[in-house]
């Protein structure tokens, strides 16, 4: 039997056996939605907790602010926009805004500068380093609260050891009444607020100055620059990222300042040491007058938003340049 052989011409025009690439694909339009599902499933949880937690409280505190809202039983009428005209009018507002701002002010310099001394200590791997790194970041594992209670006690003049521990050296005749004046007050309450967050700030800027290659070090020692000269020149400049999230972090804190001044002074001596956050609190809580602290809380976001961008830009500026 004769075999036909198979045809030229119709072997070429076959098509080519089809490959594992070529196998058709799902529509474009199933694709993006099984992944756009996905990402918002992955995204659901995160945004129900904004939602709850954030911007339906948000939105309360909008619609107090323009409302009669006593916080026991009463009438709950509008009043817009008495709320925010009538906080100008109280005898405390003026002196807390002035007292957070220096209180903000002096935090922030001490703290920061006290940061970058302990980063700068310890940035190096020598023996002990890693011991003090953790000795100065212990305090920033209690609590602020706490920390505030464990110091109310140290500066009490009756049964803190801090007077005693004066007396015996000779350096007071009479018991040190801490949070007696305002002054010694406020610094008081500073030099508490720079033992707990002093190690939290140090890490911050320990990372920034690990992440500086040690070749710009050796390069500029080999041109005879000094340590001055390296620090103003190389350690600042590239250290800005970190010194701008420790700035912006500190501010912000400083500015919303409670626990320590709620447990310390409660506001004394003579309204002398009230923050803005104890004046909502006052308004809140002792006033019974919701719609008032919510008019004031409105302010200081507004405030603090307005800080942020202003921070944030001036940042943007500085990498751009």
């Amino acid at each position: 039997m004769q075999v036909k052989a198979p045809d030229r011409a119709a072997a070429e025009h076959r098509a080519p056996p089809r490959r594992p690439a070529d196998r058709p694909r799902p529509p474009a339009a199933r694709w993006w939605r099984s992944r756009t599902v996905q990402g918002l499933g992955y995204a659901a949880p995160t945004a129900l907790f904004v939602a709850v937690f954030f911007l339906l409280p948000l939105l309360l505190v909008g619609q107090m602010s323009l409302h009669d809202w006593p916080l026991l039983a009463g009438d709950r009428g509008g009043n817009a926009p008495e709320n925010y005209t009538d906080i100008s009018d109280s005898p405390l507002f003026w002196p807390a805004v002035r007292f957070t701002l220096l209180y903000t002010v002096i935090v922030t310099v001490v703290l920061l500068g006290l940061a970058l001394l302990l980063a700068l200590l310890v940035q190096e791997s020598r023996p002990g380093a890693g011991f003090f790194r953790t000795v100065y970041f212990l305090p920033g594992a209690l609590g602020l609260a706490s920390a505030s209670l464990l110091f109310w006690g140290l500066y009490s003049p009756t049964t803190g050891p801090l007077t005693g521990i004066l007396e015996k050296l000779g350096l007071v005749d009479d018991p040190v009444s801490f949070l007696g004046t305002p002054t010694s007050a406020l610094l008081s309450t500073v030099f508490l607020v720079v033992w707990k967050f002093a190690g939290f700030y140090m890490l911050i800027l320990l990372v920034g100055l690990q992440r500086i290659p040690h070749e710009i070090y050796e390069a500029a020692r080999m041109d005879g620059a000094s340590r001055a000269q390296i620090f103003r020149s190389i350690t600042l400049p590239l250290l800005r990222p970190s010194l701008a999230l420790s700035l912006l972090l500190c501010v912000t804190g400083s500015l919303l300042a409670f626990d320590q001044f709620f447990v310390l002074t409660k506001g004394g001596p003579d309204n002398s040491t009230v923050t803005v956050v104890q004046l909502i609190y006052r308004e809140a809580f002792q006033k019974l007058n919701l719609g008032t602290a919510a008019a004031l809380s409105i302010i200081v976001l507004a405030a603090l938003l307005l800080l942020n961008i202003v921070q944030f830009r001036g940042l943007r500026r500085d990498d751009a340049s």
